[in-house]
């Protein structure tokens, strides 16, 4: 079909090229359309600019919801299912195209279509941006130009049939929305499927903030919505909880607390968002928040705070342990492989002057040590006779004697002197095992002062 329609629009133009099956659509606001389409240029080449075809994701509109190409509307209602058409259309309707084209694109391309922009119109963009990043749109955008839009129409979809989204419902559509979408939140918590939950209490609450940023800010119409967004966040935030997303928790609650700093769940679910990080401090003070705004939740109170105490004794033990064998570590090492550094500067020793006597008394005891081991060595190989009563002698004499040498350069008996190092490395510990036990349980007493 070559024949031309002059559509009832200003400067359109409609040619056939395949036509439709059955009646023209009864196209009610609110109805879904889905297609394909290609742009093209109004010139001899007639060159492809767009081609939803190759993206392979159709396109959709929601009638009577202001497509930035407004004119697309009137050219698919003027179509019937499975039609085929070739629109001629003026500059004065195509002017947005270039940044309704980037979008597209980038949606293809698996990118944010909004990222970078501002929030403003359409052509306050074009005129900040300069350039929408593609050659072809940036002269589309510089020279308004007539465009050719052949497309075919699949499939025209009835409001009532279809799940629309947030954006595509009016006010008292996302009103009507927000008790089902509750209501099947608590239901998916029920069964424990709280990642779903929570995405049901979140598009409730989109709903909810799209109403609410049409009224004037803390108004009586603001506020009422207000009331019933948050307990929509709060069950998110209890979602999100048992997700382990203890940050987005802190992030909500933080922001419910300063518009009502006496909300005891807010301060709660923050409270134990804070526990499971250990930020000790904050949590406690929120759980006696709590206490303090709900006497009735005393017990539970007093239940969270014993638990926070026990994780955080735990904790601190944990610690503990873990930095003592750092630092004993090495000390262990030096002592089992250092025996020449003993005969250097006398750093290796130094750490046990105070129990063990000098560097030159402790060579000295192992010298005797040695002898002792060498003695027991000969027995166990049944030395007998003179010759092995003599070499004892001679052993037990020398090691006598280097423990007299010892005692006289290190002024102390080695045995006593290892366990008095024993002991002082020891009392540390101890000591703070008892602080901690003593800081904790103070704490708890504090709590219900």
């Amino acid at each position: 079909m070559n024949e031309m329609y002059l559509l009832n629009v200003e400067g359109v133009k409609k040619k056939i090229l395949h036509g439709g099956r059955g009646e023209l659509p009864e196209f009610k606001d609110g109805s879904k359309l889905t297609f394909h389409f290609q742009t093209l240029k109004d010139d001899f080449e007639r060159m492809v600019i767009d081609d939803s075809r190759q993206a392979g994701i159709p396109m959709e509109i929601i009638v009577g919801k202001l497509f930035k190409i407004e004119v697309w509307e009137t050219l698919l209602t003027s179509m019937r299912i499975g039609e085929v058409a070739e629109f001629w259309c003026d500059a004065i309707h195509t002017g947005m195209y270039a940044l309704v084209s980037k979008g597209m694109r980038r949606i293809a391309e698996g990118k944010d279509p909004l990222e970078g922009q501002k929030h403003r119109c359409g052509m306050g963009n074009m005129f900040d941006y300069h350039s929408t990043g593609y050659a072809d749109l940036d002269e589309l955008q510089r020279v308004p130009q007539p465009l050719i839009f052949i497309m075919e129409l699949f499939k025209v979809d009835d409001p009532s049939s279809y799940k629309r989204d947030t954006w595509a419902m009016n006010k008292e559509e996302k009103l009507s929305a927000v008790p089902v979408l509750h209501s099947e939140g608590n239901r998916l918590v029920l069964l424990k499927r709280y990642q779903e939950a929570a995405a049901k209490y979140q598009e409730a609450v989109i709903c909810l903030r799209n109403v609410q940023a049409k009224e004037k800010p803390w108004a009586e119409d603001w506020l009422s919505l207000e009331k019933l967004i948050m307990p929509l966040v709060l069950n998110y935030c209890q979602c999100q909880l048992e997700l382990g997303e203890y940050y987005e928790v802190l992030e909500h609650t933080t922001d419910l607390l300063q518009k009502d700093n006496e909300n005891v769940k807010a301060y709660f679910k923050r409270a134990k968002a804070h526990a499971a990080i250990w930020n000790e401090k904050e949590a406690r003070e929120d759980f006696l928040r709590v206490a303090q705004l709900d006497p009735s939740l005393g017990a539970a109170v007093k239940k969270e705070l014993r638990l926070l105490g026990e994780r955080m004794r735990e904790k601190h033990v944990e610690e503990r342990q873990r930095y003592q064998g750092l630092f004993q570590q090495p000390q262990l090492k030096g002592a089992t492989k250092g025996k020449g550094q003993w005969g250097g500067d006398g750093n290796a020793g130094a750490g046990r002057e105070e129990g063990g006597g000098s560097a030159e008394g402790r060579k000295k005891t192992e010298l005797g040590t040695e002898s002792s081991t060498a003695k027991e060595e000969e027995q166990d190989q049944g030395i007998s006779g003179a010759e092995g009563g003599t070499r004892e002698a001679e052993l037990e004499e020398n090691t006598h004697a280097k423990r007299e040498q010892g005692l006289g350069e290190s002024g102390a008996e080695t045995g006593p002197g290892k366990e008095s190092a024993r002991a002082e490395r020891e009392e540390p510990g101890d000591e703070t095992d008892q602080g901690n036990s003593e800081v904790n349980g103070g704490m708890e007493e504090t709590g219900w002062a």
